[in-house]
């Protein structure tokens, strides 16, 4: 099978299958897939259909399918729609960090009805995580991973570690403690296996390795496991006591999810607002930000206004003014853009963040002369007048500086105070480009044309 991607001919075979009555023929078309295409599936049938297949398919493919549903397809719904017997048998079946972000989106009445149900190991394992707040590394962590002591010689750690693998599909690190379950460090399968018999662990595990608290935010978790490039990071509590680990895999799906928040931010788009919601929920999380943005543009609008009297004089004037409002907007959105990725990315310093918005500036005065020069000549050619082209010069060039500058520091600004930076950035930035832009140009034409 090379790709997980479902086309229409694949949508049309197994909805046709649905629709045949016949579980025999739809178990057959369904073995043909993979679990994470039939989670894509799910999207697109009715709850009723996917309940129908859930309860069709064996546990162990129904587990990975529920746990590769995206959170919008309510994959916590389709849970509680199954027969307690057959849900019982998924949840245990899912990693412990799978059915706590599952069974956590449930009201607390349902969270007890399912855990109930659980062995009484199964749901303290579950009731534990679900203490950790979700965008937390406490809230990503798994807690079945390979721990060995320190002290076991390589016999008896290879021992231990095919003991303890069998409970455990799959890992990437083994993890070594002492006799207080302090984390000691971590050691690779590979040194165990050329290592001589007589080797004991402590003379092979690694101590300088990255951790975390399972309080951290699960962004600074996504980026330490990307610099150190690793598979997993033990969590651990403030006296250093070995909790779980984060995954690689844990830590896709937090970048996806944070990069998807900020686009939809830096777009005025509510992170609430569903990529699959419907059009009530769109108009209720946007219409918000469009009436903030409208108070905005009478700002814009005012200034207009206030300069009307050389418009009339000068009509050509309000042809220039979409270019050098756009413009503007088009660079503080380049400027955002990167600003807002730098910021998710690093903990910048006063020095960095200076720099970044003298680099910005920098990009802005140059942008504005080389796209400003390009308006003059129009001018030139079309208007026939010199000074007209030197006014929307110096307006353009102004505007996109004032657009470098404020791309690049209102973020800053916002995250200093303690304000999500890619929030109101965009609406902040679009009235200062529109009102400095419609300033420069009609001040600028006021002084030098009437």
């Amino acid at each position: 099978m090379q790709s997980f991607d479902l086309d229409k001919t694949d949508v049309s075979k197994i909805k046709s299958a649905l629709s045949s009555g016949n579980d025999e023929h739809l178990k057959a078309v369904l073995g043909e897939y993979h679990a994470s295409e039939i989670a894509i599936l799910f999207e697109s049938i009715t709850k009723e259909d996917r309940q129908r297949i859930i309860n069709l398919l064996p546990v162990e493919i129904a587990s990975e399918v529920i746990s590769e549903m995206h959170e919008e397809a309510h994959p916590e719904e389709l849970l509680l729609q199954l027969h307690p017997e057959k849900r019982t048998e998924i949840v245990e079946e899912l990693d412990y960090d799978d059915a706590t972000d599952i069974i956590s989106q449930l009201e607390e009445h349902e969270q007890k009805e399912i855990l109930g149900d659980l062995s009484e190991d199964d749901a303290s394992e579950i009731r534990n995580l679900l203490r950790y707040d979700e965008d937390t590394a406490g809230g990503l962590m798994n807690t079945e991973f390979i721990r060995i002591n320190l002290n076991l010689t390589k016999k008896d750690a290879i021992e231990e570690i095919i003991r303890q693998s069998e409970e455990i599909e799959e890992f990437y690190t083994i993890f070594v403690v002492d006799d207080h379950n302090i984390f000691r460090g971590i050691v690779s399968l590979k040194d165990i296996i050329k290592s001589k018999g007589n080797v004991h662990i402590t003379e092979l595990v690694k101590t300088e390795v990255a951790w975390v608290y399972p309080d951290m935010d699960q962004e600074e978790v996504a980026r330490l496991i990307s610099q150190y490039n690793i598979t997993s990071i033990p969590v651990v509590d403030h006296e250093m006591h070995l909790l779980g680990r984060v995954t690689f895999d844990d830590v896709i799906d937090v970048l996806e999810d944070e990069n998807t928040e900020d686009i939809l931010k830096i777009s005025g788009v509510s992170e609430d607002e569903e990529l699959s919601g419907n059009w009530i929920d769109a108009v209720k999380s946007r219409l918000p930000w469009l009436i903030i943005n409208l108070a905005t543009a009478f700002l814009a609008s005012a200034v207009v206004r206030y300069f009307e009297p050389t418009l009339e004089k000068i009509a050509v004037l309000s042809a220039y003014m979409t270019i050098i409002a756009g413009m503007g907007g088009n660079a503080a959105t380049q400027a955002l853009a990167v600003t807002v990725r730098r910021i998710s990315l690093y903990d910048l310093t006063d020095s960095q963040a200076y720099r970044t918005v003298l680099k910005e500036f920098t990009v802005g005065l140059i942008n504005g002369a080389a796209t400003g020069l390009i308006v003059l000549v129009f001018a030139l050619y079309f208007d026939s007048n010199p000074l007209l082209g030197v006014v929307i010069f110096l307006a353009m060039t102004g505007n996109l500086v004032i657009a470098g500058i404020t791309g690049a520091g209102i973020p800053l600004i916002l995250k200093r105070v303690g304000i999500d930076p890619a929030i109101a950035s965009s609406i902040i930035i679009t009235t200062f480009t529109d009102v400095f832009g419609f300033f420069l140009l009609l001040g600028l034409a006021s002084k030098l044309l009437l």
